[in-house]
């Protein structure tokens, strides 16, 4: 079965994040924000100004093999490459992604910020973990 794109504008990808945004703020306040880098910036951006908030953290996932130039391989155990420092336990703070894919990445999180909220913008269907909201 060939892959399946979806292409989406700028537009609407600000418009679906400022949904997620408006969805958050229900199960809100937050002291701050952990983007999951690198998908997760730009949408965490777009969350900080709607929810009005300034601290913003990153963490980082290795998951696929960065130097293979073919396809992507998934590595045996995912590596954190910086974890948040100022989240903790996650206690009121809100991990943003752009994209449940695998959802290995979310998996390896929730288990560093057992207490936070996690949001995505999208999620594929095949996605083993699904994000608290989307």
């Amino acid at each position: 079965m060939a892959a399946r794109y979806l292409t989406l504008s700028w537009d609407e990808f600000h418009r679906d994040a400022r949904r997620l945004a408006n969805l958050a703020a229900k199960h809100g306040p937050y002291q701050g924000i952990v983007a999951v880098s690198r998908g997760g910036l730009i949408p965490a951006a777009i969350l900080a100004h709607v929810l009005n908030i300034r601290l913003i953290e990153c963490v980082s996932v290795a998951v696929y093999d960065q130097a293979n130039t073919g396809p992507e391989e998934t590595l045996t155990e995912p590596a954190i490459i910086k974890p948040p420092s100022a989240a903790a336990h996650g206690d009121g703070f809100l991990i943003v992604d752009d994209l449940v894919d695998t959802g290995i990445p979310a998996s390896v999180i929730r288990g560093l910020l057992p207490k936070a909220r996690f949001a995505c913008v999208y999620a594929k269907p095949a996605a083993v973990l699904l994000p608290t909201m989307w």
